[in-house]
């Protein structure tokens, strides 16, 4: 085979078998197939897409390029579950330590943030202390233990994932719906879970833009799934505002622990209820969402939260520290009226410019710097009533005030926003 002949008939439309396939995949991932033509072939999926089948072919391909977790070991059905991406997204933090308190193991890889999305592991590791590099043998010994573990991902899992993604963000080629799927997917099954729940985003802070383009993501995660035996459920969920109050690695961890008690915003903790409930339906443990919630009022959340940061090395007494920044500069509302837009993108890219987020991969973080929000979409707010209040470590000006409340939308209409657009299963 050669790899012009396959990306000129992925080019001119036309399917490619189960061999050819196997043949790329393992031709690039040991380096006989360059970046150049891989580059290629990734744009011609973007433009002629792919069939469920040829989808299904490629994710299976990239499981096997590396490590595979077993985690038959470990009792009961093994749950995880995934976003596709988006601004302010602590849901993992809270999730997890949530789900385990009812009894069901939650092993769980994360990633870390690049651009305007944040990424759990930053999140974690702005806990003093807190390991999330652990081997297979202590991530399974953990979640023995305790029912729940929250590592980054393996350098050896899905090496073809690995090379493509990195490859796909500097060729225009990330947001096309078979090789996100083929992502996600081989690094959910890779990880070696028996139940996953997958949270695809939609809206202006999101890789899919309308409900349509998350539905079909959607759809394919779930049948690329259950084709290899694995219990999985996709919930749309609306991206066009950051996601509870902070955006911020430091700022995110205590807005975490606020809902872990119970006290955080009821629109965020009932969401998180809901998706704990899809989790535990996922291993049959029925509970509605008031139930859920019972978890977080009476602390035992809470509690599974601080044993699995102390399992992994983190510091509690630091856990609960306050933000330790130069300046908190607080934004006033220009003008009287309901908060009808927050632009989800606009905000997870100025708090990455205040060094929250990664430009590149390279780029080093200020765990410490964010936004914390006191006003949302829906929320009424009178001229000069602090809309936010930005946490920095860099020079004040003007301009840091302006820049943010360009992008504060205020009118006379009220506008509701519901988190769970849609459950495919």
């Amino acid at each position: 085979m050669r790899a012009v002949d396959l990306i000129q008939k992925k080019r001119d439309g036309q399917e490619l078998t189960s061999s050819e396939i196997e043949w790329l995949v393992e031709g690039y991932v040991s380096g006989t197939v360059p970046d150049y033509q891989m580059s290629a072939f990734a744009m011609a999926v973007y433009f002629k897409g792919m069939t469920t089948r040829e989808i299904s072919d490629l994710t299976m391909k990239m499981v096997k390029t590396g490590q595979e977790f077993d985690l038959s070991a470990i009792d009961g059905v093994k749950v995880d579950k995934h976003s596709t991406g988006g601004v302010g997204d602590k849901v993992t933090l809270i999730l997890a330590p949530l789900v385990a308190s009812f009894g069901v193991p939650v092993a769980k890889m994360s990633g870390r943030g690049l651009g305007h999305t944040g990424g759990t592991i930053d999140k974690l590791e702005s806990i003093k202390g807190y390991q999330v590099e652990r081997s297979q043998e202590d991530f399974i010994h953990q979640v023995q233990d305790i029912g729940v573990s929250v590592i980054g991902q393996s350098d050896q899992l899905v090496k073809a994932d690995k090379l493509l993604y990195a490859l796909r963000d500097v060729t225009a080629t990330v947001d096309t719906i078979p090789l996100i799927a083929s992502s996600v997917m081989s690094k959910k099954i890779a990880a070696g879970a028996d139940a996953i729940l997958l949270d695809v985003t939609v809206g202006e802070g999101a890789f899919m833009k309308t409900v349509d383009e998350a539905r079909e993501l959607a759809q394919t995660m779930v049948e690329l799934g259950k084709a290899v035996g694995r219990k999985t459920v996709a919930v749309i969920t609306d991206m066009s505002q950051p996601l509870g109050r902070a955006i911020g690695n430091r700022l995110e961890i205590l807005e975490a622990l606020e809902i872990l008690q119970g006290q955080g915003r009821q629109d965020i903790t009932h969401f998180i209820c809901e998706l704990a409930q899809i989790m535990l339906d996922l291993e049959n443990v029925n509970k509605t969402v008031e139930e859920v919630r019972q978890h977080l009022e009476n602390g035992k959340a809470l509690a599974k939260f601080e044993e699995m940061v102390q399992a992994q090395g983190g510091d509690l007494e630091d856990l609960y520290r306050p933000v330790n920044v130069a300046h908190v500069v607080e934004i006033p509302a220009q003008e009287t009226g309901v908060i009808s837009a927050l632009p989800a993108m606009e905000f997870g890219l100025y708090a990455m410019r205040l060094g929250a987020g990664r430009a590149v991969k390279s780029d080093a973080l200020d765990y410490e710097t964010g936004i914390v929000f006191e006003k949302k979409v829906g929320d009424s707010v009178q001229k000069g009533e602090i809309v936010a209040k930005v946490y920095t470590n860099g020079k004040i000006s003007p301009q840091l005030v302006t820049d943010f409340q360009k992008y504060v939308k205020i009118n006379d209409r009220v506008q509701s926003l519901r988190e769970i657009i849609e459950i495919i299963s």
